[in-house]
């Protein structure tokens, strides 16, 4: 895409980042209603319209700002609210809803190279289509798989994090989740220094490698 100007890598980008994380909070509410926790659906967050979910800086400032000067790209949306109080197993059921999160961004990069792989199948006559299906397929696949590895992290308040919590026995989940508040700042300095990056690089080549090799995409 190096190629592309700085409007049409915006056209490219836009959809897929909204959808993936969007999707992503979705995911949550939903699984956390499933197990008895209505609490995102009564504050109307179980919708796909991204007003709902989007945070200007997690959501605008930093993908924009990683898109212009070419770093790693990936974002965050408001976080969907979960009652643990309310989830019939919450210590399980928590675990369980945090890795909702990361396996619909699977599915979704899954979607986004079928996508890719149907526009470059379509005909010379019908290019107008190909390339935008082909570059937003691929932008796709890469914000998709880069928020589910950044989730894993094993990283309170991370989706990783909250799995790792609901793993623990209690009294060790209680002081791994001390972490949480400085949890942001951590993520915040690995950015800075550009070690994010390198330490998600080889997980985000590893599941583009299984996205590309499930759907058949080259």
């Amino acid at each position: 895409m190096e190629h592309l100007s700085l409007p049409q890598l915006i056209a490219v980008w836009v959809l897929p980042v909204l959808f993936a994380i969007t999707v992503h909070e979705v995911a949550h509410g939903w699984v956390a209603k499933q197990l008895g926790d209505p609490t995102a659906q009564r504050l109307g967050r179980l919708t796909l319209n991204p007003l709902k979910h989007i945070d200007p800086v997690g959501t605008i400032l930093v993908p924009g700002l990683l898109l212009v000067i070419g770093g790693f790209m990936f974002g965050w949306a408001k976080p969907v609210p979960v009652t643990w109080e309310n989830l019939r197993h919450p210590k399980r059921d928590m675990a369980i809803v945090a890795a909702a999160g990361p396996a619909s961004n699977f599915v979704m990069a899954i979607l986004w190279a079928l996508i890719a792989k149907l526009g470059s199948l379509l005909p010379e006559t019908l290019q107008f289509l190909a390339l935008p299906m082909t570059y937003m397929g691929i932008a796709g696949i890469s914000i998709n798989v880069a928020l589910m590895v950044l989730n894993l992290l094993p990283l309170p308040p991370l989706d990783g994090g909250r799995v790792v919590a609901g793993l623990l026995p209690g009294p060790w989940a209680w002081q791994f989740n001390r972490i949480e508040p400085f949890g942001f700042f951590i993520l915040l300095a690995l950015l800075a220094t550009g070690l994010l990056g390198k330490l998600l690089m080889p997980g985000v080549l590893v599941m583009q490698r299984l996205v590309f090799a499930l759907t058949g995409l080259s």
